[in-house]
């Protein structure tokens, strides 16, 4: 884990030098430089502060540039700042002053903007913290991120005629045991498009049968259907796509200790073809704009 001051930077972005698709690529969770005053205000030790980490999740994503497509990463890690979630999804029990909001499960289960806990349930303050330093890191980290997210669609807009946004995230590997109704069908890979409402089903098809291809047994929407981005971001009326991608961290890493494990190159590989035929989606539409 690194111990650092707060990190300078929202979000690291990898260009390619020729954008030749329409996909952009993300990654929200997988920020990983925790603040010092941050880990010293927190109950948890550094494991469990971790464990709603997407942890490797733009290493693993590294390569797409070289397929044409850009890559966003934020920088600020998910137990300090949530960036799947809406800059108003403030948890009364965790941030001062901040006002209830009615029916919205995220910010019930302890999981806004501001989480209070991690993976488990497990609380990460002993208290609350002021509004001042919820809206800090909003301003910080949030509405950055945000912004250069909504800039890449439009440019993929403008290019292509149509923008698809691939959101990559990690599940832990026991939130699929429920799913497992028979041996050899635990899902590895779970595609969230909010059951249709934020990608049109030709693509949500041509993305699952990439990963089936390679040989990766998928679920749609269950139990991940997409959270705030893929919501927000996804329009199809508008010709911008977004789809949330959960891969089970079991296939790259070893949880216990959140390292790489042995087939982390081998997955990695295996994950850089599927990402080619997704590029290959988003590429079959000319560029509408002249260079």
């Amino acid at each position: 884990m690194t111990r650092v001051p707060a990190p300078t930077i929202a979000y690291e972005l990898h260009l390619p030098e020729d954008r030749r698709t329409s996909v952009v690529f993300a990654s929200p969770h997988s920020g990983r430089a925790y603040p010092e005053a941050f880990l010293t205000a927190s109950v948890l030790d550094q494991r469990a502060i971790r464990s709603s980490e997407d942890a490797f999740v733009d290493l693993l994503l590294g390569g797409v540039t070289e397929l044409g497509a850009p890559l966003l990463t934020g920088m600020a890690p998910r137990a300090y700042l949530d960036l799947n979630r809406g800059a108003d999804e403030l948890d009364p029990a965790v941030v001062e002053s901040a006002l209830s909001f009615a029916h919205n499960p995220r910010i019930a289960s302890g999981l806004g903007v501001i989480p209070r806990v991690v993976s488990g349930g497990r609380a990460i303050y002993r208290g609350k913290i002021p509004m001042s330093e919820a809206r800090e890191r909003i301003q910080t980290y949030w509405h950055p991120y945000h912004d250069r997210l909504r800039a890449l669609l439009s440019e993929s807009r403008a290019l292509f005629g149509q923008a698809i946004l691939v959101d990559v995230h990690s599940m832990p590997h026991e939130a699929m045991e429920t799913l497992a109704h028979r041996p050899g069908h635990r899902p590895e890979i779970v595609i969230g498009d909010r059951y249709g409402a934020s990608a049109a089903g030709d693509i949500t098809d041509a993305v699952e049968e990439a990963f089936r291809a390679q040989g990766f047994t998928v679920a749609r929407n269950a139990p991940f259907a997409g959270a705030y981005i893929v919501q927000t971001y996804g329009r199809p009326g508008i010709g911008q796509h977004a789809l949330q991608i959960e891969i089970d961290r079991r296939l790259y890493m070893d949880e216990r200790t959140i390292t790489p494990h042995g087939e982390f190159a081998h997955f990695k590989a295996r994950l850089q073809r599927v990402l080619g035929d997704i590029a290959a989606i988003g590429g079959e539409a000319q560029k509408l704009a002249a260079e």
